[in-house]
């Protein structure tokens, strides 16, 4: 028999079951949240009970319900469809890209050139969970140097700032990739370049995510303490600005590698709220909007890190869930590694060597990869299977597999 039922119903019950919880004792949870007082318990139950079985909760209820399983609204109750990105970018644009090119080079720059120039940056921040990484990286420099260009034109104060802002975006791009491919140096030159240009136009969301890159670039490079200073110090240019939900993820990231667990719960729970009281993004697809999905990524890492199983593959669950579409294809190739990473390290505590081998194995395999990040979580994997499994062949296969692929890219080593 087929199960029915909305993707949010069966997540009620798996958020619930990973908790060992019983319907009642999610509601006396549930009640704990609450900013008013709720009906009785026996009540309370049979609503609950509705609900798993599909009955859509009110709009009181579905924060509520939100924030006693430690997520955000629109992570469990997503809207209904997807917005196509790269459908609507290239729709409203109007332009070929040979047009938006040949405009480049008058001697000044009007309304509609500007407006092109901001659909394509969009559009290319929006290629970056899927696009090859060597293709998007000679785009987005391709268009970088494009648009930089524009500063020897003829421009008007407001065009000047457009221009520097749509640099620092492009930069900010840039920069991700080729960190993604294992250039440290160049990446972190490129990074600068792009928080110099934020600081030059005094634009809070371009530092924010300078400062974000910072906290990642140090979180996969075991230098913890830097996420925590990084983080903090975007989250004091951006404090209103999506990255800062970002930060507060990679913040809780690295209080989980430091051991922290109280501190994990506090940055997590900073940024939840920070995002329940955010507006549904446009594009969700890109790369520099913090989706409601992102956040149950952030914790899956946390809750994976402090031990906590069954939340933690729980989460995995639904990040591959919500990166894979109906056909197969694969929207988020580079958080559903994660997550099969994270399966495969709830595996191997289970005693589960081969489906941990088998996820493990499988999040090596995508053509679009962050390898510093993907080398960072299989570490952990890594380190499991070497304590429980040395001596067995199929593990000493899997590790020689890690080994290489840090191998390659020397800045980022297995230990």
């Amino acid at each position: 028999m087929t199960d029915d039922r909305p993707t949010w119903a069966r997540r009620l019950v798996a958020e619930r079951q990973a908790r060992d919880w019983s319907q009642l004792d999610a509601v006396r949870a549930l009640r704990a949240h609450a900013p008013t007082e709720l009906p009785g318990e026996e009540s309370l139950v049979r609503q609950w009970k509705r609900w798993e079985a599909g009955s859509t909760p009110g709009d009181f209820y579905r924060p509520i319900i939100a924030a006693t399983f430690g997520t955000v609204t629109n992570a469990l109750f997503p809207a209904p469809g997807r917005r196509d990105g790269n459908a609507e970018i290239v729709a409203a644009s109007g332009m070929e890209t040979l047009e938006i090119v040949s405009r480049l080079k008058r001697s000044d720059v009007d309304a509609a050139t500007l407006d092109a120039l901001r659909i394509t940056a969009d559009r290319l921040a929006s290629e970056y969970p899927f696009m090859p990484s060597e293709q998007l990286l000679v785009e987005g420099r391709q268009w970088l140097r494009r648009v930089v260009d524009l500063h020897s034109k003829s421009l008007t104060l407001a065009q000047h700032r457009e221009v520097l802002a749509l640099s620092g975006w492009l930069a900010l791009l840039v920069g991700c990739v080729e960190y993604d491919m294992g250039n440290r140096h160049g990446a972190e030159s490129t990074r600068q370049a792009a928080l110099s240009l934020a600081n030059e136009t005094d634009h809070g969301e371009i530092a924010g995510w300078a400062h974000e890159m910072r906290a990642w670039f140090a979180l996969t490079t075991g230098d913890y303490r830097g996420v925590i200073a990084a983080a903090q110090a975007g989250t004091e240019r951006a404090a209103n600005h999506g990255v800062a939900v970002q930060l507060a993820g990679q913040e809780a990231k690295a209080w989980a590698r430091i051991g922290d667990r109280r501190q994990v719960e506090v940055a997590l729970d900073r940024g939840r709220r920070l995002l329940e009281g955010m507006p549904q993004p446009e594009n969700l697809d890109n790369h520099f909007v913090v989706d409601p999905a992102k956040f149950d990524f952030y914790a899956m890492d946390c809750y994976r890190l402090v031990g906590e199983d069954k939340l933690a593959s729980n989460l995995a669950e639904q990040v591959l869930s919500e990166g894979t579409d109906f056909d197969g294809t694969e929207r988020s190739p580079m958080r559903n590694a994660e997550a099969r990473v994270t399966l495969g390290v709830t595996a191997a505590r289970a005693g589960d060597l081969e489906g941990a081998l088998t996820y493990g194995g499988r999040a090596l395999e995508g053509e679009r990869q962050s390898v510093p990040s993907l080398i960072m979580t299989s570490r952990e994997l890594a380190a499991v299977v070497r304590d429980r499994y040395a001596s067995d062949p199929s593990a000493q296969d899997y590790l020689t597999q890690l080994r290489d692929l840090g191998q390659a890219k020397p800045g980022f080593l297995l230990s």
